[in-house]
């Protein structure tokens, strides 16, 4: 297969990691394949060309969409445009479901071969979703084992590829040697903090996170905080709520990445709900999860909802294995409590890490590798169909 071009988007963090190694993987099966489309930094490093920024696309919640909803329609009729004018020989869209369904259906319908990475959370809220994906995609990834049963008894064809997370982390992290990287004290305490990876999430979040970890250093004086940030603009926007508050924790540290080592570093992870939940699993930290959003958002989703968990650590072993502070729940007491309570309570730990080994083991199925064998796959039966 020669001069293949691939059109690929991919709208937050999450999926620029997910598209920057299923864009590796498949360079090493296909040489000289083009991808292009909306890509993260991540993926453009991989040789990924971004038409558009992928920050335009990172917001979630009815209200958040509504206030960019006019630049989102305009971006994804241009894209639209593009690919059925330039078409490519596979569309990949890469999480992102209420921007990549409606450009998969239009280009699925034109007879563009659409293979949807990572299943919307049809287990969770949205279950007419499979009707949505079945009218998108000819083929889903899923990253979740219990996904592809639902796919299975919709009759849409699906994959388990496992989840690339559970690849990149060791089964066990270096807690003395990520400090040692980090120049922490190594004999005091670690608490790494991640407030969110947008703006409306630290917004919701900075200042109970910020009033909570006073309470834990009022509790744990010999503290240490460790806030990795996404990039300088959530840095900047939490660094203004802290302006607002008169006693700050004294020994926090703010930091550029390096969320994987903050956590290996640490006793213990408060953080949002999100994939930072999944990876304080897999790097097999203790944590708590705290939560909120416009009151509009929550009222309207919360309705919507089948499960009574949030965090992934808790779906995926269909039980509380880790506290969910959610909206009026999230206190800076309430949680300062529930984070305090892990040091003092060494057989949940214990307990926990176990638990957490065996998610981590579940999800460690090389998905990168097996995600682009359904690439090339794809790729084979769309050039045998074209020269018959």
């Amino acid at each position: 297969m020669r001069n293949i071009k691939i059109g690929i988007v991919a709208g937050e963090a999450s999926g620029d990691l997910l598209g920057s190694n299923l864009i590796a993987a498949v360079k090493t099966r296909i040489p000289g394949v083009r991808f292009i489309g909306i890509c993260g930094p991540k993926m453009q490093a991989q040789g990924g060309e971004s038409l558009y920024p992928m920050d335009t696309l990172s917001v979630r919640g009815y209200v958040e969409v509504l206030r960019n909803l006019k630049q989102i329609f305009k971006i994804r009729k241009s894209l639209k445009q593009y690919f059925l004018n330039n078409p490519p020989d596979l569309f990949i869209g890469i999480d992102a479901p209420d921007f990549n369904l409606g450009l998969e259906t239009r280009l699925k319908a034109r007879g563009i071969p659409v293979l949807h990475y990572v299943s919307p959370s049809i287990w969770a809220w949205r279950k007419e979703r499979l009707h949505d994906m079945k009218a998108a995609a000819d083929h889903v990834l899923t990253l979740f084992p219990f996904e592809k049963t639902l796919y299975d008894k919709a009759g849409i064809t699906s994959t388990y590829v496992g989840h690339p997370l559970a690849d990149i982390l060791p089964l066990q992290g270096d807690i003395l040697q990520a400090r040692k990287t980090l120049r922490l004290d190594v004999a005091s305490p670690v608490i790494a903090v991640l407030p969110g990876s947008r703006l409306a999430e630290i917004d919701h979040l900075a200042l109970v996170f910020i009033k909570a970890m006073s309470e834990i250093e009022a509790r744990l004086p010999d503290v240490q905080f460790l806030l990795p940030f996404i990039n300088q603009e959530t840095r900047r926007r939490f660094e203004q709520a802290l302006s607002n508050v008169d006693n700050s924790p004294q020994k926090m540290y703010l930091m550029f990445g390096h969320a994987h080592e903050a956590m290996t570093a640490a006793n213990v992870v408060l953080l949002a709900s999100g994939t930072a939940s999944l990876e304080a699993a897999l790097i097999g930290r203790p944590m708590v999860i705290a939560y909120k959003m416009p009151r509009l958002s929550w009222l309207m989703l919360r309705h919507k909802a089948y499960l009574p968990w949030v965090g992934l650590p808790n779906i995926l072993a269909k039980e509380t294995l880790v506290p969910e502070f959610l909206q009026k729940a999230a206190t800076p007491q309430a949680i300062a409590d529930a984070v305090l309570d892990y040091f003092n309570d060494k057989k949940t730990v214990n307990e926990l890490k176990f638990k957490f080994s065996l998610i981590h083991n579940e999800l460690r199925q090389g998905a990168a590798n097996r995600a682009a064998g359904v690439v090339e796959h794809m790729l084979a039966e769309a050039t045998s169909q074209c020269s018959v």
